[in-house]
Order: C-alpha cells, then sequence, then structure tokens
C-alpha cells in the first residue's frame, strides 16, 4: 500500500503530555502529518517543534481556537493544497493507534469508500471496559446519528478517528459543517446528501488518565437538537430538493394521516370526556385507521431510507467524469 499520497491530520488542544508518542506511532511511509495547534493553553505546538523528531511533520498555528471540526478541516485544506489524496484524523490524546491507519486508508484507496470512521463498539470485551456513562451516551447518539445521517450501518458517530478522499471535500460544502465537537456527526449528514460510501472500521480504543475535552452532558442536551435539525435538512435535500422518489409519496402521505389520526382520535376523546357522549364506531375506525395507515407508510419511507446506498464512491465517479 502507497501511504506517500496520505496526510495524517491531529488536531492539538490540551495534549502536550501525549502528543510525541502519538507522532512516534504514525507510519513512516506516510506523506506528510500536519498538527494543527488549535490555540492551545499547553502550547502543544511549539512543544511539538521542541521535541518530536520527524522529517515530514508541519506545525500549523490557530491564533484562536476554531474547536476539533475548524482546526481538522484546516488540516484538510493544506493537504489538499499540497496534492495528498486522502487525509487521515487521528486525535493526540493518545486514545487511538496511529500504528493501524492502514486499514482506514485501504477501502478507500481500494475504491470501495469515500470515508471510513472508528468504531469503538466492535468487541465485545472493549464495550465492557468502556466508562459506562460514555457507553450510554454513545448508544443514544449512534441511533440520533442514524436518523440525521441516512448512515444506518454505521455506530459510534463521535469517534475521531476517520479518513477521508480529499477529491471530496469541496462537495460536502465545508464552510458550512460545524466547527466544534458535532463535527464528527455534521459531516456524516454532509456525506449522505452528496451520496458518499461511509465505511465502518473496527477499533480498539485506549482508556488512560486523560481527560476529555467534551462534555457528556452537554453534549446530551446539545446533540439531539442537532440531529433533529440535520435529519430535518437530509429529508429536505434529499428526497425533496435533489431527487423526489417513492419514499418521497410515503413520508408526505404517512405524516399527513399520522398527523390526521392523532389530533383527530385526541380531539374526538376530549368532546367524548367532556360531554359524556361516547364516539361512534366509525369515528374511532377513521381515527385509528388514518394513525395506522401513517405509520405504515413512515416504516416504508424508514425501509426505503435504510436501503437507499449509493452505487459506488464519489471520488469514483469524479474520477470517471476527468
Amino acid at each position: 500500500m502507497d501511504l506517500s499520497v496520505v496526510a495524517v491530520i491531529v488536531p492539538c488542544y490540551k495534549v502536550k503530555k501525549q502528543i510525541c508518542d502519538v507522532i512516534d506511532q504514525i507510519p513512516e511511509a506516510v506523506g506528510h502529518i500536519y498538527c494543527i495547534d488549535d490555540a492551545c493553553p499547553e502550547q502543544s505546538g511549539l512543544h511539538i517543534q521542541n521535541s518530536c523528531e520527524r522529517k515530514n511533520l508541519t506545525v500549523l498555528f490557530n491564533e484562536n481556537n476554531q474547536g476539533v471540526g475548524g482546526a481538522v478541516l484546516g488540516g484538510y485544506f493544506r493537504a489538499q493544497q499540497d496534492g495528498y489524496q486522502i487525509a487521515v484524523k487521528v486525535d493526540g490524546d493518545g486514545q487511538m493507534n496511529p500504528s493501524i491507519l492502514e486499514r482506514f486508508v485501504q477501502p478507500i484507496m481500494s475504491g470501495e469508500a469515500d470515508y471510513t470512521k472508528g468504531n469503538r463498539f466492535f468487541f465485545i470485551e472493549d464495550v465492557e471496559q468502556m466508562p459506562k456513562a460514555r457507553l450510554i451516551g454513545n448508544i443514544g447518539l449512534s441511533f440520533l446519528s442514524k436518523l440525521s445521517s441516512g448512515y444506518w450501518q454505521v455506530f459510534d458517530p463521535t469517534n475521531g478517528y476517520t479518513a477521508i478522499h480529499l477529491s471530496i471535500l469541496d462537495h460536502l460544502q465545508p464552510h458550512k459543517l460545524d466547527k466544534r465537537y458535532f463535527f464528527e456527526s455534521d459531516i456524516l449528514m454532509r456525506l449522505n446528501i452528496s451520496r458518499c460510501i461511509v465505511l465502518d472500521v473496527p477499533m480498539r480504543a485506549i482508556y488512560a488518565d486523560e481527560r476529555s475535552n467534551l462534555n457528556i452532558f452537554h453534549s446530551l442536551l446539545i446533540f439531539p437538537f442537532l440531529h433533529g435539525k440535520n435529519f430535518f435538512k437530509r429529508i429536505a435535500y434529499s428526497y425533496f430538493l435533489r431527487d423526489f422518489t417513492i419514499a418521497s409519496i410515503y413520508m408526505i402521505m404517512g405524516s399527513i394521516l399520522s398527523l390526521f389520526g392523532s389530533v383527530f382520535g385526541i380531539s374526538q376523546w376530549v368532546y367524548s370526556s367532556s360531554t359524556g357522549v361516547f364516539a361512534s364506531s366509525g369515528t374511532v375506525m377513521l381515527a385509528g385507521l388514518s394513525l395506522l395507515l401513517g405509520i405504515q407508510f413512515l416504516i416504508a419511507a424508514i425501509h426505503f431510507d435504510i436501503q437507499n446506498i449509493p452505487p459506488q464512491p464519489l471520488n469514483r465517479r469524479l474520477s470517471k467524469r476527468n
């Protein structure tokens, strides 16, 4: 495997203790390593320049903190500008094993995927060792991510170990991507809209004494709202603006019938409760049948969405055009 076309992006924020060990584990064969000092209060960038010995290493400095998404995008753009084809993003906190990055690159190089990401839930023994708060949070957020992104086969959306074919970057509207911790989930929605193929890569996480900068409780409050927003964006773009399929009709009919059945049924129940007059069997049937049909239409739409997988990666389709 030719890793000379691969750039490694390492966002650095409060990782001074672990960063040199992370860099040392990155395979020597990669084309280049870009470490982004995201206005780190520990001056991780200067520490890298003074302590880490790698010839193919460049430290980029952000004057103001851009967030993990902003730092990663800065690395992507620089790698793209320097002519690299694939970018692998590895966190600098030591929770990821950089030596396995070939697993992330191989599906992209072989034309199977546009984007790969880690999945820490593949090995049962690792799940048992995962901190309980992180486990519960990831399960909930993973389901919300399936809804918002449309990648029903993908799990562990907050996993930051990723690889991307840089030819698709401009098609993701990077200026609209979330620049903070929702970045990994937000980019999945953009990948789906662009009809990209995403694959999970089983991996083992490393939990030591490092502290995550992500506030779990804050994310559990904010992420559901952001996922809901992305869900409606994706549905609007994929099924009503860029295309109109049988699933679009299912969604329209399902929404109308479910809403009508619910509102009509509740209003009749309230009327019956307040007047003491029982609703007729026809009224009950109308409300119940409308609601059941609506749910069936929505289930059919979800089934279509699950099966709606692009035939080939976007980067291959773009190369054929050129």
